[in-house]
């Protein structure tokens, strides 16, 4: 006889504000099947308001709630590596944002003369520029947002992170995180 064994990773959208999955997906069930655990950013997607691509304090609550079904050595934070650039006045259901890299971003707050703003709330940076006549809100990540979303792997004594869009190279991340903790390679 073959055994074949099989690594499961499950993406869950906890609790955003508000809204939980709760009663849709069993967390505590399901908890027994992944190896590892992603809660992916409870911020905003491209047709939701401006807004922290993954505020801390939102995402301290997902985390929160997901330690309360899943054992933390399941767990690894998902970390957005991205940004979005809405168009204003956002109009719900007819607004689209447009997903940026935090490159990206930096790039369109200088050739706009743009000053990056930093939400302490969210631990998110954002900002405001005008372009053929149209405001744009401007969200994304930084090493700010980073350390603050690494202190919650510490804080919590999770096993790690897990990317959202990998491919977008953003090397202030990687000295970050090489800095903030002992990385496997595999």
């Amino acid at each position: 006889m073959i055994t074949y064994t099989y690594e499961l990773e499950l993406e869950l959208t906890s609790v955003i504000s508000g809204y939980t999955n709760k009663g849709r997906i069993n967390y505590r069930l399901v908890s027994g099947i992944p190896s590892c655990y992603y809660p992916p950013p409870p911020g905003p997607y491209t047709y939701g308001p401006p807004m922290a691509v993954a505020p801390i304090n939102m995402v301290r609550r997902v985390v929160e709630y997901a330690l309360t079904e899943i054992p933390r050595e399941k767990i690894s934070l998902g970390i957005p590596n991205y940004g979005y650039d809405w168009p204003l006045p956002y109009e719900r259901g007819t607004t689209v944002a447009r997903t940026i890299s935090n490159l990206e971003a930096v790039r369109l707050a200088i050739d706009h003369g743009a000053e990056i703003q930093f939400d302490e709330l969210a631990m998110s940076p954002y900002f405001r520029y005008w372009q053929y006549g149209i405001e744009h809100e401007v969200w994304f990540e930084d090493v700010r947002s980073y350390k603050a979303k690494f202190d919650l792997i510490k804080e919590f004594g999770l096993t790690g992170a897990g990317y959202w869009q990998l491919m977008q190279f953003f090397r202030n991340n990687w000295l970050l995180l090489d800095d903030m903790f002992l990385i496997d390679r595999i």
